[in-house]
């Protein structure tokens, strides 16, 4: 064969390939032109080529939120912003949430969710698809109400605890209530998924307690930072190894656990055992039976079930107890007529379920504080199907988040949103539309422990007015939101408390 034909051979080749090449930067040029087509008309704030909004979030988690709530206000009923490629959409309209939490299509959380993957594995937190329809069918069941009298035992039981711990607290001139929540909601969370007691309430150096609060610290902190999004890099940074750390004890401690109750089960079927032990109350135990061993529910599914029930159910409830305390600070009256109703109430009873859903002013109040301090302020869905919102035509590959922050004060359904006014949810108080208060989201993806939740946010909110009054030191405009998974205060929740006469 002679060199010239050799020669036009490549050159053949090379004029090919180049040709495919050109036209697959074509293509993907063609597909992201209609994908930025279709977002043209979702107002935005000034953005860069390629790194788009990215450099103004590059600040203090603080001032990340001040400029949401800021361009929430000034860019009308939703707007986008740009993180390198990346849209994020965000809604805060009830009419704008409503086609999303209604679908049944679009239940994918967004991609930031993967941070907590190495702890919460395909938990119902992080899964998506037909595992996380699966899951979500056969665990609904456990929270039946016979199951919440059991868990409200526990709760009651931990009350006491807190209220003892809290009593060294009387006689400050201040003290942070976030740590005291968080630790109680360990101990009530810990018990009821798992059966065992860690007394996180008194033990401050367990080093399970001290592994969960670092892991839900590091994956909410990467949420909001673009350079720890990296797992390359976050993997050589002090977090990352901090991460690592805690994961191994936290899946050692929890792989012990079902070993342990494994054991317990094998040890009932041998000797023919068939009475409920006193341990079946635990979520574990649950799961356990539901496995069929293995058949259903591996040990890994196990695992991730409970890491997610404890970390879901601790971090919300902690922070849904601090703001409810904070609010009631800042309003003593409605301290006073809780105490009130709870005594006409109760009187000598045993607290129950039944009572408590009876105790309007409780429930008005806890509600009124989940509208204006949304224990998750942002709701965050990974768009895989075209969907309508607004008029607009929101494409794949987008990225939408409620804000319930804005959502929860939307002044046409609460009026002077940003005043604390418990009577909005009174029995008798104005109506407003299903998707315009979401403290739990919304559709099929809503939490399925919001009545294990609230149950013990109640009893926990009772049990503190039962026993002090409460003052809060901060006034609003002091207040430095935070949000991650769960909203903070950046100089968490200062208190006072006095024994009550």
């Amino acid at each position: 064969m002679s060199s010239s034909t050799i020669i036009m051979g490549v050159s053949w080749l090379t004029m090919i390939l180049s040709i495919c090449l050109m036209t697959i930067v074509v293509l993907l040029l063609v597909r992201r032109g209609k994908f930025l087509y279709a977002l043209r008309k979702v107002p935005c704030p000034p953005a860069f080529p390629i790194i788009g909004n990215a450099y103004e979030l590059c600040c203090s988690p603080e001032e990340a939120f001040k400029k949401m709530i800021k361009w929430g206000k000034e860019l009308g009923d939703m707007y986008l912003i740009w993180v390198g490629m990346r849209p994020f959409i965000f809604l805060y309209k009830a009419e704008a949430i409503q086609p999303l939490l209604s679908s049944s299509v679009h239940i994918d959380k967004s991609l930031e969710y993967q941070y907590l993957q190495p702890w919460l594995g395909s938990g119902l937190v992080t899964s998506t698809g037909e595992k996380w329809h699966f899951h979500r069918k056969l665990l609904t069941p456990t929270f039946h109400s016979g199951l919440l009298e059991l868990y409200l035992k526990t709760t009651i039981r931990e009350a006491q605890i807190l209220i003892s711990c809290l009593r060294k607290e009387i006689g400050k001139p201040e003290f942070d209530i976030v740590p005291y929540a968080k630790r109680a909601a360990l101990d009530i969370i810990c018990d009821s998924s798992m059966g065992c007691n860690i007394n996180a309430q008194k033990n401050f150096e367990n080093e399970y307690v001290q592994a969960v609060n670092t892991l839900a610290s590091i994956s909410q902190r990467r949420f909001l930072n673009v350079w720890m999004s990296f797992d390359p890099i976050f993997k050589l940074t002090s977090w990352g190894k901090r991460h690592d750390h805690a994961l191994s004890v936290t899946h050692g401690f929890v792989n012990k656990i079902i070993a342990e109750r494994k054991a317990e089960w094998k040890d009932r079927k041998d000797t023919n055992f068939n009475e409920k032990s006193h341990k079946r109350q635990a979520l574990l135990d649950l799961l356990l039976e539901l496995s069929k061993d293995g058949k259903v529910l591996t040990d890994d599914d196990i695992r991730d079930e409970v890491n997610t029930f404890m970390f879901a159910g601790h971090d919300t409830t902690a922070t849904s107890v601090s703001w409810i305390l904070y609010a009631l600070g800042r309003h003593p009256q409605y301290q006073e007529l809780i105490i009130e109703e709870y005594d006409e109430t109760v009187g000598t009873k045993e607290l129950t379920l039944d009572i408590l859903s009876k105790l309007t002013w409780l429930e008005a109040c806890i509600k009124e504080s989940w509208r204006l301090y949304p224990v998750t302020p942002l709701i965050a869905r990974q768009i895989y199907h075209p969907i309508t919102i607004l008029g607009h035509e929101i494409p794949i590959g987008s990225t939408v988040l409620v804000n319930s922050f804005l959502l929860h004060r939307d002044s046409r359904y609460f009026p002077e949103p940003d005043i604390y006014r418990p009577e909005r949810f009174l029995p008798d108080g104005p109506k407003y539309p299903s998707y315009a208060f979401v403290p739990f989201s919304a559709g099929s993806r809503n939490c399925i422990g919001w009545k294990y939740g609230t149950m013990i946010v109640k009893v926990l909110i009772l049990y503190i007015l039962k026993n002090f009054h409460v003052e809060s030191l901060d006034t609003e405009d002091q207040l430095r939101f935070i949000s991650e998974l769960v909203l903070h205060n950046a100089d968490g929740l200062r208190l006072k408390i006095t024994p009550r006469k």
